[in-house]
């Protein structure tokens, strides 16, 4: 079940990487929840901490019976979150934010994070929006970003190409990898479990598509 975020002394190892978008149902939970399992995977004792009101991670978390290999953590209170750094026992904390710009608690993330994954999908709308988040609330942080292109049509990669080379032009930090769009990931939500515990049609492709994504952003903070 989810719990409360409790914080204790300062652990110089953790390290708060913060799924964002001003926009709703750009992936942000499937994100967070896929990157927190595959970073647990490769043995980084993860914290996903879910800070949207909406509390779709931990509903996806609260369906699983099965060990997921990271912990989760329900908080709203931007006061709270703001002692994020406080928190001890892991390695990596990954935070799922709610799809509110001005809201505190995004604030609050934003400024306690080492590093921000910005989920889009390629459509020129959904750019426009997530530009607006980086202008308004990444860029004046300060915050390392990358964008992650979500919801990637597999039969038409031009688009998430294209999609690259806007940012780029823009200036805007994008990951090489993307994800596709596959119905595995909505199944896997369903049986409560991440994409890389999930079997079925398109899991394998799916999968790598997380790992990519996951050991690129792991090369990027470590720079």
């Amino acid at each position: 079940m989810p719990k409360k975020v409790a914080t204790n002394s300062p652990s110089p190892t953790a390290k708060i990487i913060a799924i964002i978008n001003g926009k709703g149902g750009v992936g942000k939970t499937t994100t967070a929840f896929n990157l927190a399992a595959a970073w647990a995977e490769q043995k980084h004792r993860t914290l996903l901490v879910d800070t949207d009101p909406q509390g779709s991670a931990s509903w996806w978390f609260e369906r699983s019976n099965k060990t997921l290999g990271f912990d989760i953590a329900s908080e709203t209170d931007a006061k709270l979150l703001t002692r994020l750094p406080k928190i001890e026992g892991y390695d990596l904390v990954v935070v799922d934010t709610p799809p509110a710009l001005r809201s505190e608690a995004l604030a609050a993330v934003v400024n306690t994070a080492n590093y921000l994954v910005l989920p889009t999908p390629p459509a020129p709308m959904d750019l426009a929006a997530l530009v607006e988040t980086v202008r308004e609330a990444v860029i004046p942080a300060g915050v390392p970003h990358r964008v992650l292109l979500t919801r990637v049509d597999a039969r038409s990669i031009n688009e998430a190409l294209e999609a690259q080379n806007t940012l780029m032009e823009q200036g805007i930090p994008a990951c090489h990898a993307f994800i596709r769009a596959y119905k595995a990931h909505e199944r896997a939500a369903l049986d409560g479990v991440p994409i890389s515990q999930w079997r079925g049609k398109n899991a394998k492709e799916a999968q790598a598509d997380y790992r990519r994504v996951a050991d690129e952003l792991q090369r990027d903070w470590r720079k």
